[in-house]
């Protein structure tokens, strides 16, 4: 009876089956009729005081553990590396190897700043990875991308007792049908910190940790920045639109082209205009470099020594491993060697267990070696190029075009001092970006962008007013060129105004340098294309389309190499139908 209480959705039907068979119930204090009303309100209040007082003993216990881990006190399982002594202190793992293996994971991580890079360093140098099994032992395994980022997103290594990591969202009724649903950092329910010793600090973890998740392949989603990568585009990642807030993608499907598809595949309504983005990269590279032009670098000595910390830190877990699997060998040497000869069935086992052991011990051997020639020191390096790195902030400018700096380390070089960019449409033929710094600083800048035609320039109608002008003026083409590049008129495709630009602007309205050009070539008794096209009002590419398709059937003269029209009186007077003969349609006026 005490047991079935504690829950009344199984009391109530109990109390329903021995009412209707006469059955009696008894506790401590009495025996009682459920099929009598007053002997079912009795256990039916003794179910819910029942069922109440399991709540209640719940909600103590759960009250009790809460404010033990307010304290840090409660004893949550603890990740390798840290181990809980009899007396209830945590403290390192006495094995140095250990230790020093989960350092070099984080110090690795921070400079490839990737999770399946430290995967590549590590199986590039052979080393593995110290994992608990079931029974709580250390053993040592091949290094996995899981097992990186279990390391890397436990808080225990930073000094932190955590607890409410997680929550259980239930899917459905069933026992199985729930789920752990990781929270982030801020929605943790107990953090206690500089409780454990740390391997590394919590500022350091927090930098993991951003680190971590701005390295999803799809920030378009996540909004995140992504890491450097190959691409073309320099601003992967950090830029942002200005029209709607969102995220830009990029597009090297026609160039290389930032996208913002948000309203579109929200509201099914047009997008927002694209941005073109090697102008925009440029101008941010140029303002990347104002910006460091008073900062002072060292690469050289930098990565040497960043460098030489990563060869120590290498060198060092090379030999902790090399110590252990000769103190393994040992062991496996000493236990065959005091096993009777006579017990094969032991004896065989523990042969094969040495071979195993001398083997893996044979081969970090050979990695040690390999890694000890392949490695750079400092005197490696000619003297001229350790100057250059010296020398790299001041010429990183000159150094930024060739082939010295990938995209990759190109992308992250910008992100040291770029948090992120807005880019908006001012027009057709141009774009602002706001760029914004690491510091909160905003630098606003406008950017000319290439267009098809010279109609589509805010300022073609000032540039060609301006330009007919100064020829008028009796400037050459050269002279009007430089003038108006100084005044900050260009050309569509192009972000300085080119001769060719001036020269179609000038025969467009008919101004010619030289006399002859002033009047079109006559021939005696003919009429070329231009003449025919002004008399008729027909367009001059009209008729040479003509001309070309066979529709007009009109040979070239062999002395002037010109197209010739007959020019008697009578075909003057009657143009219409000699072209209808030749079953030529009458273009449209406002076609041509």
């Amino acid at each position: 009876m005490q047991r079935l209480s504690r829950n009344c959705s199984a009391w109530y039907p109990l109390l329903d089956i021995c009412g209707y068979n006469h059955c009696l119930i008894a506790d401590r204090d009495g025996v009682y009729d459920p099929g009598t009303p007053n002997g079912r309100l009795l256990l039916g209040l003794k179910g819910q005081l029942s069922e109440m007082e399991l709540y209640t003993i719940r909600a103590r216990m759960t009250a009790g553990l809460l404010n033990k881990a307010q304290r840090g006190e409660l004893a949550l399982s603890l990740p390798v590396g840290l181990v809980r002594e009899v007396d209830g202190v945590v403290r390192k793992e006495p094995n140095l190897e250990v230790q020093q293996r989960l350092e070099l994971v984080f110090s690795t991580f921070l400079q490839q700043r990737s999770a399946s890079k430290v995967l590549h360093f590590f199986n590039a140098h052979d080393l593995r990875l110290p994992r608990h099994d079931r029974f709580g032992d250390i053993r040592w395994r091949k290094p996995t991308v899981a097992a990186i980022l279990a390391i890397l997103k436990n808080p225990a290594y930073a000094g932190a007792f955590v607890y409410g990591r997680t929550r259980t969202v239930r899917t459905g009724a069933g026992p199985r049908q729930a789920t752990q649903k990781k929270l982030p950092v801020e929605h943790w329910r107990i953090r206690v910190n500089d409780k454990y010793p740390a391997y590394i600090s919590w500022p350091t973890f927090e930098q993991i940790q951003t680190m971590r998740l701005n390295n999803y392949v799809e920030y378009d989603r996540n909004k995140t920045r992504g890491i450097p990568r190959p691409g073309a585009a320099l601003l992967h990642g950090l830029v942002y639109c200005g029209a709607c807030g969102h995220k830009m993608v990029v597009q090297y499907k026609k160039g290389t082209r930032y996208l913002c598809h948000y309203l579109r595949q929200q509201y099914h309504v047009p997008g927002c205009p694209y941005i073109p983005a090697d102008p925009v990269d440029a101008k941010v590279v140029a303002a990347f470099f104002a910006a460091l032009s008073v900062v002072e670098l060292d690469a050289y000595h930098e990565a040497v020594a960043n460098r030489q910390q990563t060869d120590v830190a290498t060198r060092r877990a090379h030999h902790q491993q090399l110590q252990r699997l000769r103190y393994q060998a040992a062991v496996a040497q000493r236990q065959f060697e005091h096993v009777d000869p006579a017990n094969r069935l032991v004896a065989t086992e523990l042969e094969r267990r040495w071979e195993t052991a001398l083997r893996a011990l044979q081969q970090a051997e050979a990695t040690l070696q390999d890694h000890r020639q392949s490695a750079v020191t400092a005197a490696d390096l000619p003297a001229d190029l350790q100057a250059a790195f010296r020398r790299v902030g001041q010429k990183l400018p000159e150094l930024w075009p060739t082939e010295v700096r990938s995209q990759t380390q190109k992308k992250a070089l910008l992100r040291c001092l770029l948090d992120k960019g807005v880019v908006q449409r001012g027009g057709r033929d141009q774009v602002q970006i706001r760029i914004v710094w690491r510091g909160g600083e905003v630098t606003e800048c406008v950017i000319p962008i290439p267009v098809k035609s010279l109609a589509a320039l805010a300022t073609s109608q000032a540039l060609e007013a301006r330009g007919v002008q100064l020829h008028k003026m009796g400037k050459s083409d050269e002279d009007i060129v430089q003038e108006l590049s100084a005044t900050g008129f260009r050309s569509p495709m192009h972000q300085e105004l080119l001769v060719s630009t001036v020269r179609g602007l000038r025969l467009k309205h008919r101004c010619f340098q030289t006399r002859h050009q002033s009047h079109p070539r006559s021939v005696k008794g003919a009429l070329t294309v231009t003449q025919v096209a002004q008399r008729l009002g027909f367009s001059v590419h009209w008729l040479y389309d003509r001309i070309h398709n066979g529709q007009i059937q009109l040979q070239k003269d062999p002395t002037t190499r010109l197209f010739l029209f007959p020019d008697p009186p009578s075909v003057l007077a009657s143009s219409n139908a000699w072209l209808l003969e030749r079953s030529i349609k009458m273009p449209n006026r406002s076609s041509l």
